[in-house]
């Protein structure tokens, strides 16, 4: 059956494959597009699209109701430091500011939603149209992990699992058992290229932690080929991530340029309270 929702667009591949599984569905799909994150790729893609910025949360709930929508998805990635930047929220994304503990991802993005279901508007889980590409259970490439990569990667998602409770972000590199980067703002490319810059070409771990938190409404953990770039870049040879929470972008293209790298992809059940 044939539906119709909003999609909030960030940045990345994942608004634009949601996309395209909905229109193979037959679905209907607004798309609110996030001004500085999502790609022009989108337009073509949504049944409806309109341009906002991050800081124009009164602005999004007009358009929803004016659209008619009254379920919507997150998807791809919006760095809220944007509203760090200079940017002036409007009145009602100004009210919610006020009104939050701290202005991690979690208060944020949990702060938007909470407006949005106050005026009759359900976020879904984000990756609903993509279960197929959420990593399972097992060592993905043809390479399993040496046992030194084993307990590294182990030793990694401990500390991501702790730090997820904590919100400052879903990453960390490890290199001879022990941490040397975790992700805050700058994002899981950079937290490694920081890592490479002070192990002196030692190899690194790369461990990804999916939150504490049952729901996959919003900011799940993602991998895809240009992962496997920024691996090979910073001489990181293992990824690690939580099965079943983890979505894999271009999945044949991204295990075949981890398999022609010789870089080992493993997904384990999720850290215990992760």
């Amino acid at each position: 059956m044939s539906q119709r929702y909003g999609m909030i667009a960030g940045s990345g591949r994942f608004p634009v494959l949601a996309l395209e599984q909905a229109r193979a569905l037959g679905h209907e799909v607004v798309v609110i597009a996030v001004k500085g994150e999502a790609g022009p790729e989108v337009e073509p893609l949504a049944s409806g699209c309109h341009w906002l910025t991050v800081a124009q949360l009164g602005k999004l709930i007009d358009t929803l109701h004016k659209e008619g929508v009254n379920e919507v998805v997150l998807a791809g990635q919006v760095k809220h430091v944007n509203l760090f930047s200079g940017m002036v929220p409007d009145m009602r994304m100004a009210k919610m500011l006020m009104s939050l503990p701290a202005r991690n991802t979690d208060a944020l993005i949990g702060g938007v939603i909470a407006e949005l279901n106050k005026e009759g508007i359900r976020v879904m889980d984000s990756t609903g149209l993509l279960k197929p590409l959420l990593a399972e259970e097992g060592v993905l490439t043809r390479r399993k992990p040496t046992k030194d990569e084993e307990k590294e990667a182990r030793y990694g998602r401990q500390i991501a699992a702790a730090l997820s409770g904590y919100d400052i972000g879903q990453s960390v590199a490890v290199s001879e058992r022990a941490c040397v980067a975790v992700e805050a703002m700058e994002g899981t490319d950079a937290m490694l290229r920081r890592a490479a810059s002070l192990v002196n070409g030692a190899r690194l771990t790369l461990a990804k932690g999916s939150r504490r938190r049952q729901s996959l409404q919003f900011d799940v953990p993602v991998a895809g080929p240009r992962t496997i770039g920024t691996m090979r870049e910073t001489n990181t040879s293992i990824l690690a991530v939580d099965a079943g929470r983890t979505l894999l972008l271009d999945r044949a293209e991204f295990l075949s340029a981890a398999d022609q790298a010789g870089i080992c992809i493993v997904a384990w059940q999720p850290e215990e309270g992760a």
